[in-house]
């Protein structure tokens, strides 16, 4: 059985929308600012305190090269359900 168009014409794309170049002699005003709520700064990784443990970061950067780094999978899968269950607003289980 065939499914498709009863016709039998071949279906028509659709055609693409017309672009059209937006120019403006405004400048853009200067006093325009955004600012974000602390929400939003914690999902784009802006963080007040800039530090890490670099020592740390070195041993996981050996293990990897000397191909010794093994990955908890389920540690993994456990905190993306509680990150999952965050951002849906529900309390973790």
């Amino acid at each position: 059985m065939k499914i498709g168009p009863l016709d039998n014409k071949p279906p028509v794309a659709p055609a693409a929308p017309e672009r059209k170049a937006v120019t403006s002699s405004m400048p853009a005003e200067a006093s325009a600012q955004v600012a974000l709520s602390p929400a939003a700064s914690a999902l784009s990784g802006v963080s007040s305190d800039p530090t890490f443990d670099t020592a740390k970061v070195e041993r996981i950067a050996q293990a990897i090269r000397d191909g010794q780094f093994k990955i908890n999978a389920e540690a993994i899968a456990d905190k993306l359900i509680v990150n999952a269950e965050e951002l849906l607003g529900r309390k973790p289980s």
